[in-house]
């Protein structure tokens, strides 16, 4: 039987109803050997340490496509150990690629953890030539919380704040592309019971009582036509998130012809497991190898 899953394509303003194949621009044939480095230290926050890991092939010729991850955990929980095997993967596969820790509320609130990614995008994006990395091609890829934060660095631009005080500031935070699996794009919507939870810990009150903090924590606040493209997983039975989120951020998106991609997976809720998940995961590497070398 085939799957039941509904696409998505966004192309400027039109919206049609497709499947289609992508091809594998800049993916290497067989597994690199690759180096790994741990708990490299990207920035200060709040008096703390930022670390990362990161790693990349043993041996390359020409600057890298950047994958990032970034983890989940409602932005009160987690860390960036959770992603070691995808970069590893990614790393195999020919890309220079680093998984992101950041601060965690409640002890931080909120702009804690944009402010951090931020940081850790303008380090890697200061100290490019010495990692081997393309400035140019950074893509990442985030996990609920951790997609939400994919999607601000993706819509916030430079001039929109929250940079925080890590350093390297002579530098961008804006990615290139982002993949958001069941993130949550506007904050300022009814969420369920255990996600409201965690979204009145991170912003330090309710939308009543923080509006303005609210507002600036929605990625689609910032949406605007000069964006990157982007692509969205979202389960339909996702109690969470609800998929009205995704469908928000397509409207916003199409509105202003930003391209894109977003995917309803049938009868799936907050996260998936067995043939879908490596599935997806593989074509959110695709989606950026894609993207990032469409010059070429």
């Amino acid at each position: 039987m085939p799957r039941q899953n509904l696409l998505i394509y966004l192309l400027g303003t039109a919206v049609c109803l497709t499947v289609t194949c992508m091809t594998r621009t800049g993916l290497s044939e067989e597994p690199l050997e690759f180096e790994y480095h741990e708990d490299v230290i990207y920035g200060v926050g709040g008096g703390e340490q930022l670390i990362l890991d990161w790693a990349r092939p043993k041996k390359f010729d020409k600057p890298l496509t950047a994958i990032i991850y970034i983890h989940g955990g409602g932005w009160t929980f987690g860390n960036k150990n959770g992603h070691r095997d995808e970069i590893q993967k990614a790393a195999r596969e020919g890309y220079f690629s680093a998984t992101i820790g950041y601060r965690l509320a409640p002890a931080h609130r909120f702009p804690a953890q944009v402010e951090d990614c931020k940081c850790a995008i303008r380090f890697l994006r200061a100290n490019a030539d010495e990692l081997g990395l393309d400035r140019n091609k950074i893509g990442a890829i985030g996990f609920s919380a951790g997609a939400h934060l994919v999607m601000m660095l993706a819509t916030m631009d430079d001039g929109d704040g929250l940079e925080g005080k890590g350093g390297w500031f002579d530098w961008s935070s804006k990615i290139q592309v982002g993949v958001s699996f069941f993130g949550p794009t506007n904050l300022q919507s009814e969420f369920p019971t255990g996600s409201n939870k965690l979204v009145v810990q991170f912003l330090n009150g309710t939308a009543a009582q923080q509006p303005e903090a609210y507002r600036l924590a929605s990625p689609i606040t910032y949406v605007n036509a000069g964006d990157p493209p982007l692509l969205m997983y979202q389960g339909t039975k996702d109690t969470l998130v609800p998929h009205d989120q995704a469908i928000q951020m397509v409207e916003a998106l199409t509105a202003v012809e930003v391209p894109g991609r977003v995917e309803f997976l049938i009868g799936q809720g907050h996260g998936w497991r067995g043939p879908e998940a490596k599935r997806t995961f593989q074509e959110a590497i695709e989606f950026i190898d894609e993207q990032t070398n469409k010059t070429e």
